[in-house]
């Protein structure tokens, strides 16, 4: 049976097209569990999108005939550095990098002009004697389903950004996602006081890859994720 999604100006990533995260999760809700999500082209905003399943079993995205996004059952292997508490990550967040220099300031999850209950406002700065960048987030009642929790797309949105900060911007140019793993469940609820954690993992060319996660107010995981970032080409390239 075919589906159709909007994906709201509220979600973009880019002012133009919507946040990775956010787009990946829609998708990957159609599948229980762990999903893997490649992106094929930057998601249009406001146009009506299909989502079917081929016969292959992978779940498409599209617009009209142009493959937006698919996605399809995964599994994923990472491990999680150690994360800091709430307050450890709000100080963290006081160093995130980009307040001032940012490549997308209206983006749903990390944009610095985004107002509080509009955007995620997750601004993940460096730990102090860790490797990793962390942000706290407590979710706006808005993001809550009919269920109370807070919607897949936006856990998945949440463990979006960090992992691009976690690759030492500024000295790293811009990237965009191309690739998410995720799995989260549905435990977190608006008011929860979260802590993201972001992490890199390696490099090779143009791609960057960088882990994920998301802990509650119990401090237990309640998504993890791996991303694939892809470097924009410089003019000189």
């Amino acid at each position: 049976m075919n589906k159709t999604v909007v994906i709201d100006h509220r979600y973009c990533g880019p002012h133009d097209s919507g946040n990775g995260g956010y787009v990946c999760g829609l998708l990957a809700a159609q599948i229980p569990g762990t999903a893997e999500v490649t992106l094929r082209k930057p998601p249009p905003l406001g146009k009506t999108l299909s989502v079917k399943q081929a016969e292959n079993g992978k779940w498409l995205l599209s617009d009209g005939d142009e493959l937006v996004a698919e996605a399809t059952e995964a599994f994923l292997d990472i491990a999680i550095p150690p994360a800091p508490d709430f307050q450890q990550a709000t100080l963290a967040a006081e160093g995130f990098r980009a307040f001032q220099d940012h490549v997308f300031r209206r983006c749903f999850v990390c944009g610095p002009d985004r107002r509080p209950g509009d955007g995620l406002r997750i601004f993940a700065g460096p730990v102090a004697g860790s490797a990793v960048v962390a942000a706290p987030w407590v979710p706006d009642p808005s993001l809550a389903g009919e269920d109370g929790a807070v919607r897949h797309e936006h856990l998945w949105a949440a463990l979006d950004c960090p992992g691009y900060f976690a690759l030492g911007f500024p000295d790293n140019p811009a990237c965009l996602l191309g690739r998410m793993t995720a799995a989260v469940d549905s435990g977190i609820r608006p008011e929860d006081r979260c802590v993201v954690i972001g992490w890199k993992i390696d490099q090779e060319g143009r791609k960057y890859h960088s882990g994920t996660a998301l802990f509650g107010p119990d401090g237990q995981l309640h998504g993890r994720a791996r991303s694939t970032w892809i470097r924009l080409k410089n003019p000189s390239e």
